[in-house]
């Protein structure tokens, strides 16, 4: 049988916070009476976390190393396939996520019946630029996606394992897991936690992963909005596309009947172009409908909670 709770913890080049943060980690958890593991998933880090990891390693602390380095998702990823426990907490390697609010966060989760709780960091001890992007973000997020939240970058989160067999991640999705977690059937809420300063090293926070931050709501939105309706994207934009075409196919048409020359008008030539795409895209999101429709079908037990027969 598996541990109450894994925590995770992936890291790149945090070996001076690991070497006091998993120890904290345990220490907390064995106070409070709860059976853990922790997992640390070293993404490919080039300072001594190896060495250090390699000391701290034992009955309740296992480690996994990537062999480059490949994203905070992909680390993510690849621990959740690895942790055993019946709950699942996310925690960074930075020492800003207090362990003491583990313990916290598993009980608000039963009290409140949530699938998801993310540790909502109310005093935040960043840099102003890091706390600004991250509350435009946040703000963004909340009003594109239409999930409650002021806190979904949070790295300290707990859920249960079920919803972390379920969430797939990649890119930057791990910003998105409770709205993932949503779109997907899950309860999710927020509690305020302490934050702290970053005890060791510098943060990896940088304009790159700001920018790639938003190309993923784009993303989001996209799998959270049109994955169970694809027609109502591309059939709408070849609706569009489709009428601006004819448009001009009938002034072409007018034009002709009024006795003016339209073989070489630029226009007719757009509005032939214009109704080809359109067919198309009218075409493409009646492919993906029966894609999804075969999908569901498959899927449908899958899916649900009860006593299903």
């Amino acid at each position: 049988m598996g541990p109450q709770v894994s925590v995770l913890l992936p890291a790149y080049n945090e070996a001076d916070n690991l070497a006091e943060l998993v120890p904290e980690i345990t220490k907390v958890l064995e106070a409070a009476g709860i059976s853990h593991e922790v997992l640390v998933v070293d993404d490919g880090s080039t300072d001594g976390t190896r060495g250090v990891m390699a000391e701290l390693r034992g009955p309740t602390v296992r480690y996994v190393r990537l062999r480059r380095n490949s994203g905070k998702s992909a680390a993510l990823a690849i621990g959740i396939e690895q942790v055993q426990g019946e709950f699942v907490a996310l925690m960074d390697a930075d020492g800003q996520d207090d362990p003491a609010e583990l313990p916290r966060l598993l009980a608000h989760l039963d009290d409140q019946g949530l699938d998801l709780v993310t540790g909502r960091r109310s005093v935040r001890h960043d840099r102003f630029v890091k706390r600004t992007t991250s509350k435009l973000y946040n703000g963004a997020t909340a009003k594109v996606t239409g999930v409650p939240g002021k806190d979904f970058n949070s790295g300290l989160k707990v859920m249960r394992r079920d919803l972390a067999d379920t969430v797939e991640l990649y890119g930057e999705l791990h910003r998105y897991i409770p709205v993932l977690a949503v779109w997907n059937g899950f309860r999710v809420g927020e509690v305020d936690v302490e934050h702290h300063e970053r005890r060791h090293g510098s943060s990896k926070f940088g304009r790159a992963r700001f920018w790639r931050g938003f190309l993923d709501l784009v993303t989001v939105k996209f799998l959270t909005t049109y994955t169970a309706r694809p027609f109502h994207l591309f059939g709408g934009i070849g609706v569009v596309i489709g009428v601006v075409g004819l448009g001009l196919l009938g002034w072409m048409a007018v034009e002709w009947i009024l006795g003016h020359q339209v073989g070489t008008r630029p226009a007719l030539l757009a509005g032939v172009l214009l109704v080809v795409v359109a067919v198309q895209m009218v075409s493409l999101g009646l492919l993906g409908e029966l894609m999804v429709n075969l999908r569901r079908r498959r899927s449908l037990d899958a899916t649900a909670d009860g006593d299903v027969v």
